[in-house]
C-alpha cells in the first residue's frame, strides 16, 4: 500500500469500532440501545408562546400515538440566518419563559441551542437538553460550558467535518464533566466517561447551496461511544439559495428519514410547522404538521427492523467491515490497493 494512502487509513480509522454506544437516560425514556427511536421536534423558532404551545401539544398527541418519545425543540434567537432583516426569535429571556411553560404545560422535555458560553447556565436551569449548533461544533468555551452544566448535550455535526472528526469534540465534552462532588476544579477519570452526549448528522456541504446525507455517516459516528440522531429537515436545507434566506427541499424528508432510519440512528430530528408557507424560519423545508403521524408511523415500523438488525449474530462485525476505510473507498481506490 503507498505511504500515503496507509497514513490516510491510519488517520480516519476510529479507536474501537465495536466500543458500547452510551444510553442517555431523559427520565421517563431513554436514547440508545436497545431503546425506541427518540424523536425530537418543533418548530425553527420561537413564533410566539402560543404558537410553540400550540405546536408542542399537537406534536406530543401525534407522537404518543406512534408511541415514540418526544422531546420538543425550538430556537430562542436564530444568530446565524442569512440576512440581518430575518426574523431571528424573541431572546433569551422572553425564549426561556416559553420554553419553560412548553415543559411544565405540555409535560415534554425540551431542547434548545445556545450559542456563546454564558448563555449555558440559564438556559440549563430551565431546559433538559443543551444544543451546540453546526457551524459552531468545534467552539471548544462553548462546549466545555455546556458540559459543566451536567444537562445532556446535543452536538450538531459541522457540514464542514467528516464524521470521525467529532473525536474531537466528544472528546473536549467528556473531559470537560463536572467532578462527582464538585470538590475538584478538574474531573478526575471517573467523571469523564459520564457526559450524557449524542451527537446529530444534519448533512455535508456539497458545492455551492446544497447540502448532502452520507449514510456511512450514522455508523461512523456511533462507532465514537455515543447515540446518533438525524436531523432530516435541516439536511434538506439549500444553504443561501434564496432570495435572503435558506431554501430548502421539504418534499425529500419521507425518503431521507426513512433511510437514516433504516441506517440504525437512535433517534429522528424534524422541524414541524402547522402551516410551513408562513414560518418565520425554514418554511422551506419544514414537514407540514398534518404529514406527521403518517410519517412517524412508517419510521417506527422501520425502526423494529433495523433494531432486529443490530441484535443478530456478528451484526458489529459486519458493520465494522462495511465502515472500515477500505470498504468505504472508491472502487477503483480498492483495486489499486490490492495490486
Amino acid at each position: 500500500m503507498p505511504n500515503a494512502q496507509r497514513l490516510l487509513h491510519t488517520a480516519i480509522t476510529p479507536p474501537s469500532y465495536n466500543r458500547p454506544v452510551d444510553s442517555i437516560d431523559f427520565g421517563p425514556f431513554q436514547m440508545g440501545p436497545g431503546a425506541p427511536l427518540v424523536f425530537i421536534g418543533g418548530p425553527c423558532v420561537i413564533e410566539s408562546e402560543a404558537h410553540a404551545l400550540d405546536l408542542a401539544h399537537a406534536i406530543k398527541a401525534v407522537a404518543q400515538a406512534a408511541g415514540v418519545p418526544y422531546i420538543f425543540k425550538a430556537s430562542f434567537d436564530k444568530a446565524n440566518r442569512t440576512s440581518r432583516q430575518s426574523f431571528r426569535g424573541p431572546g433569551l429571556d422572553a425564549g426561556l419563559r416559553t420554553l419553560a411553560r412548553v415543559k411544565a404545560e405540555a409535560r415534554v422535555p425540551v431542547l434548545t441551542d445556545i450559542h456563546e458560553p454564558w448563555q449555558a447556565d440559564p438556559v440549563a436551569a430551565v431546559v433538559d437538553v443543551l444544543q451546540i449548533p453546526a457551524f459552531l461544533c468545534r467552539q471548544t468555551d462553548l462546549l466545555v460550558a455546556a458540559a459543566r452544566t451536567g444537562r445532556p448535550v446535543n452536538v450538531k455535526k459541522g457540514q464542514f467535518l467528516a464524521p470521525l472528526d467529532m473525536r474531537h469534540v466528544i472528546a473536549k465534552i467528556r473531559d470537560s464533566v463536572p467532578p462527582p462532588h464538585g470538590d475538584s476544579p478538574e474531573p478526575d477519570a471517573a467523571a469523564r466517561g459520564g457526559a450524557r452526549l449524542f451527537v446529530t448528522e444534519r448533512g455535508a456541504t456539497f458545492g455551492y447551496h446544497n447540502l448532502v446525507v452520507d449514510m456511512r455517516a450514522f455508523p461512523l459516528l456511533r462507532s465514537l461511544g455515543v447515540p446518533v440522531v438525524f436531523d432530516v429537515t435541516h439536511s434538506l436545507q439549500l444553504p443561501g439559495a434564496g432570495d435572503g434566506v435558506t431554501a430548502g427541499q421539504a418534499e425529500f424528508i419521507e425518503p431521507l428519514a426513512s433511510a437514516g432510519v433504516a441506517a440504525g440512528v437512535d433517534g429522528v430530528f424534524l422541524e414541524i410547522h402547522d402551516e410551513p408557507a408562513r414560518a418565520k424560519s425554514d418554511a422551506q423545508n419544514a414537514l407540514r404538521l398534518d404529514l406527521l403521524p403518517s410519517l412517524l408511523d412508517r419510521l417506527v415500523r422501520l425502526d423494529a427492523i433495523a433494531r432486529e438488525r443490530e441484535r443478530a449474530p456478528g451484526r458489529e462485525d459486519d458493520v465494522a467491515r462495511t465502515a472500515s476505510p477500505a470498504a468505504a473507498a472508491p472502487a477503483s481506490s480498492r483495486g489499486a490497493s490490492r495490486s
